[in-house]
């Protein structure tokens, strides 16, 4: 083992500074760690590189593995690349485990490393040298996330290293896109090795044609459909899609049903959006087009009728790694959504105009759905009332009508029509698998990428608790990093009352009260922010809420100090 540091004259370098200079080289543009006793090489690197101003990821220490790979999690998200993160050995690896989750089902690209407990007992100053290096050590690291990984490995010898990481970054970034996991031993990052020999950009795969003759099928399919149906969750991850669907929509009149959206898919004042919730449509659709969406209706409150075609696209469409899901389909298209929309388009383009029976159904739709949000916002703007949901998601989408660069992460509790955003990459929503705790750390990263947004985060009081709110806070006071934080309070898990009360509708929790769910008394989340040296503020009512806004994002935006509204609702 080639374990000695290089002289002057040694062509090789430290394996933990070839790292770095790889990361870079291949269009990592940031490096979140939480580091332990496996790092030295990775600190003695980062310390030769600063000092001889080499170029490397911006390496950002983070104070919770979970909190580190939600802000991977986040950069990815808004541009696209595929960013590293790395651990403390399988504990760091188990901490991490949730993001990775959120990472995985949601097809983030992403180099999640690990430090591996030193193999050998003596024999070089990289052997164990704690009491904690025998207990830390497993006989499949690994095996903790390997089903949420495309691919993982343990790196033998330094001088694999270029080759390991080019494969782990074109794995990851491969579609259907995800995480890729790589173990790194304290002695084969102690050892030496060449310098990368060709500064190169993530591999960049080449989008699929989708076939020629499902297309045609397809848009024959809608062009004879009287009351055709879209439901999409994700084709806005492209930015390029949106404009691409909004196009289609306005001109064949098809109604866009943003259903459990991760992305901004369609503008909210757009005369085809046809809301977020798809059971008012199905019973009338007789075609239905799933643009990317793993769960695009709850079979057990609506389904399409029988014999009415189905249609799935995405580049995964049969979502094949999750174990279960039996949505039908009558055309499978495997290919990202802007292809297929495109190639729409083009088959489509000698049609003639739609039916006027079908303007008319999607405008009564339209009215109906406009009066219920209507009524949800003024049930929380009154004097003396408390604020819904609607009303605080209003509230903020008033606050950032003068912010056209606004980015917005909900993790779960804004109402989205109430917001009314418009532009592509401006909305993000929590990964389906629900790992709670992502949308903070998300948005620290989305700050990162977008350093001239504003950024906001929305999120439960729960979600917030699971976000280890402290190391957030304190990761975006070390690395400047100003975001309004959203918290609609309360105080309690909604999502565990409204699935009780929807499987017991007459039951026991329903008369005697709901077990497991109330958080009371709740913590004093403003002062948490206080804390780390941002401004916080509580408020129980639409006018508070009206002025906290406006003085929170003066804070961020003016005063450069990270801010949070702990609101306060029914």
């Amino acid at each position: 083992m080639n374990a000695h540091l290089p002289s002057s004259s040694d062509p090789t370098l430290p394996a933990g500074e070839v790292l770095l200079q790889l990361l870079a080289s291949r269009g990592v543009a940031f490096f979140f760690v939480n580091s332990g006793t496996d790092f030295p090489s990775i600190v003695e690197a980062l310390a030769k590189v600063r000092a001889d101003a080499r170029s490397v990821p911006r390496t950002l220490l983070v104070p919770h593995e979970n909190v580190a790979v939600g802000m991977a999690y986040g950069v990815t998200m808004v541009t696209g690349r595929a960013q590293a993160v790395m651990v403390h050995v399988n504990v760091g690896t188990a901490n991490a485990l949730c993001g990775l989750i959120n990472a995985s089902r949601e097809n983030i690209p992403m180099l999640l490393a690990a430090g591996r407990t030193p193999w050998f007992e003596k024999g070089s100053l990289a052997s164990r040298s704690l009491n904690i290096h025998w207990a830390q050590e497993m006989f499949d690291q690994a095996g903790i996330v390997r089903e949420h990984c495309k691919w993982d490995y343990e790196l033998r010898a330094a001088h694999q290293l270029e080759t390991v990481i080019d494969r782990a970054i074109a794995i990851s970034c491969a579609q259907p896109q995800g995480p890729v996991y790589l173990s790194l031993p304290r002695e084969v990052m102690f050892e030496s090795c060449a310098a990368p020999a060709v500064a190169s950009a993530q591999a960049l795969v080449a989008a699929v044609e989708p076939d020629s003759e499902r297309i045609a099928e397809m848009a024959r399919v809608l062009a004879l459909a009287e009351r055709p149906l879209i439901i999409t969750s994700r084709a806005g991850r492209d930015p390029q899609a949106v404009s691409v669907l909004a196009r289609l929509a306005r001109q064949h009149a098809w109604p866009v049903v943003e259903f459990r959206p991760r992305y901004l898919n369609l503008p909210n004042s757009h005369p085809m959006h046809g809301g977020y919730e798809v059971q008012p449509w199905l019973a009338d659709a007789d075609a239905v087009l799933v643009l990317d969406s793993d769960v695009p209706w709850i079979p057990g409150q609506a389904e399409p009728r029988p014999g009415i075609p189905v249609m799935q696209v995405g580049v995964d469409s049969l979502f094949s790694r999750y174990p279960v899901r039996g949505f039908r389909s009558d055309i499978n298209l495997s290919v990202e959504p802007l292809a297929c929309l495109r190639a729409l388009e083009k088959a489509l383009s000698h049609g003639g105009p739609p039916p006027t029976s079908r303007q008319v159904w999607i405008e009564e739709k339209a009215l109906v759905r406009r009066h219920a949000l209507k009524q949800a916002i003024e049930a929380g703007q009154g004097p003396g009332l408390p604020l819904t949901m609607a009303a605080a998601s209003h509230a903020l989408g008033l606050a950032l009508a003068g912010h056209p660069d606004a980015i917005v992460i909900n993790e779960y509790s804004l109402v989205p029509a109430a917001l009314g955003l418009e532009a592509p990459g401006s909305y993000f929503g929590s990964s389906p698998v629900g790992g709670l705790g992502w949308g903070l750390p998300a948005a620290l990263g989305a700050r990162l990428a977008r350093p001239e947004a504003l950024v906001v985060a929305a999120l439960g009081d729960g979600s917030y608790s699971f976000a280890n709110p402290l190391a957030c806070h304190h990761s975006a006071a070390m690395h400047d990093i100003p975001v309004l934080t959203l918290v609609l309070n309360n105080s309690g898990y909604g999502a565990v009352d409204r699935a009780t009360r929807a499987m017991y509708p007459g039951g026991h929790a329903m008369r005697e009260g709901m077990a497991l769910s109330d958080l009371r008394p709740m913590p004093r989340f403003d002062q948490v922010v206080q804390a780390c040296g941002g401004w916080g503020a509580r408020v129980e009512t639409w006018e508070e809420l009206r002025q906290a806004l406006t003085e929170a994002i003066e804070q961020v935006r003016v005063h450069r100090r990270q801010a949070l509204i702990d609101v306060i609702c029914a």
